[in-house]
């Protein structure tokens, strides 16, 4: 409800449930989707799986996802078909009303936003030992890698460090070998290598 309070967001709808929150996004077609990691009918895991059938019916629609702790598997469930236009908050964190604002504007435009304290969640749990791998990567693949981890998509990147997306994209291959990242990876390989970099440099 606080969010009513700032000019620049309009509130398009409030959802007590997963099915009623699923079906306001198919009528409102929001920018962005607010939701608790857990709501009716079950209190579990709803907000992951209502961010993952947007992604399937409704890619360009971000989602903010809030929850009371910072549960390594929610986190990688969230962001295992890409981060862009997601967000993992803690809500200790979105008392500060500038902080979730701004998390609800950069997800609105692509990007992503991870709280710290999941991502240190996410390193301990996924990273372990595989932070050298970096060490192989060149000062170009470093800068494609810092990109990533702000949540850009491959044509921001381009735009940033003046590549063309078809350069960005073998960029990327390449930290995916050097990093051991393969298909067969479990953990969304985009996502992990922002894993190991933001390990790094926490």
């Amino acid at each position: 409800r606080l969010l009513e309070t700032q000019p620049d967001i309009e509130i398009a709808a409030v959802c007590e449930d997963l099915d009623s929150l699923l079906a306001a996004v198919d009528a409102e077609r929001p920018d962005v989707v607010v939701t608790d990691i857990r709501m009716p009918p079950v209190n579990a895991d709803e907000g992951i799986r209502a961010a993952a059938r947007i992604r399937e019916t409704h890619p360009d629609i971000g989602v903010v996802v809030l929850s009371q702790y910072a549960t390594p598997s929610y986190a990688l469930a969230l962001l295992e078909s890409g981060s862009e236009r997601r967000s993992y908050l803690l809500k200790e964190r979105v008392q500060d009303l500038e902080y979730l604002v701004s998390a609800i504007h950069a997800v609105a435009v692509g990007g992503s936003v991870i709280d710290p304290k999941v991502v240190e969640a996410l390193v301990a749990e996924n990273a372990r030992g595989e932070e050298s791998r970096l060490n192989q990567l060149t000062p170009r693949e470093r800068d494609v890698m810092r990109e990533m981890a702000a949540g850009k998509s491959n044509a921001a990147i381009g735009e940033s460090l003046f590549l063309a997306e078809r350069s960005v994209e073998k960029v990327i291959h390449s930290i995916f070998l050097k990093l051991g990242l393969t298909w067969e990876e479990a953990v969304h390989k985009r996502v992990k290598a922002v894993i190991l970099y933001l390990a790094e440099n926490d």
